[in-house]
Parts: C-alpha cells; structure tokens; sequence
C-alpha cells in the first residue's frame, strides 16, 4: 500500500511539471486582458474628482496587470466638470470644460492620458491648443493638474502664439514653457468668447 501511495505521488509531480511546461500555459498566462469594439468611455480620475472624461473609440485595449488602456479610432473626447451645490455637494449636472480631438490614447493606472498629439478647446475660453509630442515625450494630461507638450500651438480670442515645452492648466494659466516662446495678446482683437462660442466685438 506504501508503494502504491508513492506511486501515485510521484505520478502527480510529474504530472503537474509536465502540465507547467506545456506552451499552452505560457501563452495562456501571456493574455492578459480584454480587447472591445465600438466602446463609450467614462473615466472618472480619482486624482481630479470635479472631472469626467469621456470618450467613443472604436477599439479599446485594457490590461488590468498593469493597468494600461489603449484606444483608437477615437471621436467625442471632452472634459466636464460637476457642479457643486452651496453646501459643497454635487448636483448630478455637470459643464463641458474642454474637448479632446486625437486618433490614439493611453490611460494609465493614475488615470493621466497620453497621446502623441491632440487638439484640446478650452471651451469658457474658446481656445484651441494644437499639442504635439514626441514618442520620448509624448503629449501628457495629467489628472487634477493640466497638460503639457514639448510644442503647442495656441489660437484664442486672448492668446496667440506658439510654445515650446508648454505647462498649461485647464484655466489656460501657463504653468512653464521655453523662454524662447512666442506668444502674444492682441491690442486689436476683433472677436471674444462668450458662451463658449466666438463672437464679433461690437
């Protein structure tokens, strides 16, 4: 009965060894994941709580090892912000901040975006900030702080102009760019934003 027992032990072993090393295994544990078509996204940032992101792709990837997200064939990207009532709490209704145009993004594990290059609109500031990145440094939103690029270009009713290695908050405060910078705020501005549209000054 003894040998019968070790038998069957050692069986087990070497059946469990074989199993461990059988390509299947490996390849199984390599996919991680899932991958969806023709998603809507709502991404809710713990590290920017008054924000909502949303976004339509048409293809998303999400690894939950490390908690990587990628989408494409992207459309309908925007910001809003929850509005809060006197007392501090949140109403349920919300503001469209900015608007996000990019064909491809990355969502990391802190919820902070990254794409190789965007188009944000500031919408209360009716400004359009062409961003561009490069694959070392690539456009970068950073939740609960605002967004930076290595170049931007700035095209507003207030502000115009091109910056190097630009730090901006959802504001439109700059937060840092290259002292070699080029920008401007027009004397004869003909237009203003109001209601998030430009309007002729009158």
């Amino acid at each position: 009965m003894q040998k019968v027992g070790l038998y069957s032990l050692v069986a087990l072993v070497v059946f469990a060894l074989v199993f461990t090393l059988l390509p299947a295994a490996q390849q199984a544990s390599d996919q991680t994941g899932a991958t969806l078509r023709d998603v809507q996204l709502t991404l809710y940032p713990a590290h920017d709580q008054d924000a909502i992101w949303q976004f339509q792709a048409g293809n998303v990837q999400s690894d939950p090892l490390t908690g990587v997200t990628e989408l494409a064939e992207l459309s309908g990207g925007q910001r809003l912000v929850r509005q809060k009532d006197s007392a501090g709490q949140y109403t349920g209704r919300t503001t469209l901040d900015a608007t996000l145009s990019t064909p491809h993004l990355t969502i990391n594990a802190q919820d902070d975006i990254t794409t190789p290059r965007a188009r944000i609109t500031l919408v209360s500031q009716c400004a359009d900030i062409d961003l561009s990145g490069t694959p070392e440094q690539p456009v970068t939103i950073q939740q609960g702080v605002g967004f930076s690029a290595p170049l931007a270009v700035v095209d507003s009713p207030y502000l115009t102009g091109r910056l190097g290695h630009l730090q901006m908050d959802f504001q439109f405060q700059v937060l840092g760019s290259d002292q070699d910078s080029q920008i401007s705020a027009p004397l004869d501005a003909t237009e203003t934003c109001r209601g998030g549209r430009r309007v002729p000054l009158t």
